[in-house]
């Protein structure tokens, strides 16, 4: 059986025999299949009237501790988007009543942002429907073969400097 990139390096490999095309074996996979799993995790967020960033701000607040409640720095560093982007999705999901913004008592230039009841409601229900979708996804591989996926990829993580500090 054979996939995409199986003819594309193919293709190379006559086109161009001189050159080793073996990376295209690995980036072009994890590039299609990005694709297909984006849009399979929209499908669910939709379902639930949400879109990959506002699951982000409220996964991310639903599991920041027992208070689900972060800064917008925190939550920029989490999610690892701009403040814009972040103040973006605050302001949708505060339009919505899922969150809230609060500023600090000891210090008024800090503001704190918390899941509301429905906000952590909301995320509750969606994220077995997330996790059930991301098991679908991976169905074809057995745990071990998860597992040993997973180690690589976050090696390559780490390789390229996505580490925590």
């Amino acid at each position: 059986m054979a996939d995409h990139v199986d003819r594309v390096l193919e293709q190379w490999g006559t086109q161009r025999p001189d050159l080793d095309v073996s990376p295209m074996a690995v980036i072009g996979r994890l590039k299609r299949l990005s694709r297909v799993i984006d849009a399979e995790l929209r499908r669910t967020f939709a379902a639930h009237g949400l879109d990959a960033a506002s699951f982000d701000v409220l996964a991310t607040l639903r599991r920041s501790g027992p208070e689900n409640r972060l800064t917008p720095a925190e939550l920029m560093l989490a999610a690892m988007v701009t403040s814009g982007a972040v103040t973006q999705r605050l302001d949708r999901l505060q339009d919505r009543g899922l969150v809230t913004r609060t500023p600090s008592p000891s210090d008024r230039r800090v503001v704190h942002v918390a899941l509301t009841r429905n906000g952590r409601d909301l995320i509750d229900e969606v994220l077995p429907d997330h996790l059930a979708t991301e098991n679908r996804l991976l169905a074809a591989l057995t745990e071990p073969e998860r597992a040993a996926l997973a180690n690589a990829l976050r090696h390559l993580s780490e390789s390229l400097g996505d580490v925590i500090d």
